[in-house]
């Protein structure tokens, strides 16, 4: 089972080129300083959410960034994987299977009432992956998005 640790302030070097690297690879636009802006809270122990690392602490092989809400719909708090990151030599080995099968159980049990995640709609793979994982899409439902 891949080892998933809550991530801290001091490891904001080992967590910042592994979202470059997931930002390069999915071509979001963004500088290190924004980056590192958006990163820290998360690592000081925001209450907005929270950043694991997967495998080895001192070299990770992964993350995942989990945000949190509230929805009356669901009964309580909620979250969003924001972002989910495998180092492409590791990859298709069942380490995101791991980490979306150990996280739900984390969450659950600290009251999280449903958990969300975004997926392109023309990425089968992931899509087959997150559906055994038991995320189903939202029929008659789609996310929008307003920049501010």
């Amino acid at each position: 089972m891949t080892r998933l640790t809550l991530a801290k302030l001091e490891d904001l070097d080992r967590v910042l080129p592994l979202v470059t690297a997931f930002h390069d690879e999915e071509g979001v636009q963004q500088d290190e300083a924004t980056r590192r802006d958006a990163l820290t809270p998360l690592l000081e122990g925001s209450p907005h959410g929270c950043i694991y690392l997967a495998g080895p602490t001192r070299a990770p092989i992964g993350y995942v960034i989990i945000t949190f809400g509230w929805s009356v719909e669901f009964g309580g708090m909620d979250g969003f994987v924001d972002e989910i990151y495998i180092r492409p030599g590791v990859r298709g080995r069942g380490i995101g299977t791991e980490i979306l099968t150990a996280l739900p159980k984390t969450l659950s049990a600290a009251g999280m009432k449903a958990i969300h995640l975004e997926v392109d709609k023309t990425n089968t793979k992931a899509r087959s992956v997150y559906e055994k994982m038991h995320f189903a899409p939202r029929e008659n439902y789609m996310l929008m998005t307003r920049k501010l």
